[in-house]
C-alpha cells in the first residue's frame, strides 16, 4: 500500500487486449513505488499473465464490460482495501507512469477531489487529437469548465487521481458509457460540488493497437454524450456533505 504524504494510493489501470503493451506500463508504476490493480475487461490474449508477471494484482472480469465498468471495478477493490486516493491510468502507454506522483502531489497541495491531467496545457504532449475530433472536444471542455466552475482544458482526459469522498461516490454511481468515464463523470463531479483542478501532463501516441473507436463512430459518440449531458441524463453524483 503506497503512502503519499497522509494518502494511501492505488493506480488502476483498466485493460483490454493490452498485453503488448501492459507490462512495460505496470513495471515502470511498480518502480517508482506505487501499488498497481490492473482490471482485465474481458481480454482475450495474455493480459491477466502479463499483468501477474509484472506485479500487478489482477482482477478479472469474464465479460468485456468497457472502461467505465472496469474502473468501478478498480474503485470498489480501492474502497475495500483501504485506499483513500485511486489514479486512473492507461494500460496502452499514452499516460506516463512518471507523473502519476504530480497528480497526486496536485490533489495534496490543492485539496481537490478530483485533479485531471490535461495534454493541452504540456508543452512535451506528443498526443493530439484529429481535426475532427478537436471542435466538439473544445465544446466538451467549456461544459465541464462551467460544471465544474475551473477551466478545463482536457475533458476527455482519463489521466486523473481521485480521492475519497468522491471515489466511493465513484464506486456506486460511475457511468460506464463511451465518455461517461472522463467527461460526463468530471461534470456530474463538478455539478455535486467536488473541488476539480486541472494540471498539465504530457500523453503520447499508444505503443501498441489501435483504438476501437475510429473518427467517425467517435464523433457520433461525442455529440450524444455532448447531448446527455446538456440534458441532465448523465449519471447522478449526490451532492457533496460539508462537514
Amino acid at each position: 500500500m503506497t503512502l503519499t504524504g497522509e494518502l494511501r494510493v492505488l493506480v488502476v489501470v483498466p485493460a483490454f487486449n493490452e498485453a503488448e503493451s501492459l507490462g512495460s506500463v505496470v513495471s515502470r508504476i511498480r518502480e517508482i513505488g506505487f501499488q498497481v490493480v490492473v482490471v482485465d475487461d474481458g481480454s482475450e490474449d495474455q493480459t491477466s499473465d502479463v499483468a501477474r508477471a509484472a506485479g500487478a494484482r489482477v482482477l478479472t472480469l469474464p465479460i468485456n464490460l468497457g472502461v467505465g465498468g472496469a474502473l468501478q471495478c478498480g474503485f470498489r477493490y480501492a474502497i475495500e482495501n483501504g485506499y483513500q486516493v485511486v489514479v486512473q491510468c492507461d494500460a496502452d502507454g499514452q499516460h506516463s507512469p512518471d507523473h502519476i506522483s504530480s497528480l497526486v502531489q496536485a490533489l495534496t497541495e490543492s485539496g481537490a477531489s478530483l485533479v485531471i491531467g490535461s495534454r493541452f496545457r504540456s508543452l512535451d504532449n506528443k498526443l493530439m487529437p484529429s481535426a475532427v475530433r478537436r471542435i466538439p472536444m473544445r465544446l466538451m471542455a467549456a461544459i465541464a469548465s462551467r460544471a465544474t466552475g475551473t477551466t478545463i482544458t482536457d475533458a476527455t482526459s482519463g489521466f486523473r487521481a481521485i480521492r475519497r469522498p468522491l471515489l466511493d461516490e465513484f464506486a456506486e454511481h460511475f457511468p460506464v458509457h463511451y465518455l461517461g468515464d472522463t467527461f460526463e463523470a468530471l461534470c456530474s463531479a463538478g455539478k455535486a460540488g467536488y473541488e476539480v483542478v486541472e494540471i498539465g501532463v504530457p500523453m503520447a501516441e499508444r505503443q501498441h493497437g489501435k483504438s476501437s473507436a475510429t473518427s467517425a463512430r467517435a464523433v457520433g459518440l461525442i455529440a450524444k454524450s455532448i447531448l446527455s449531458t446538456l440534458l441532465g441524463f448523465q449519471a447522478h453524483v449526490p451532492p457533496r456533505q460539508h462537514s
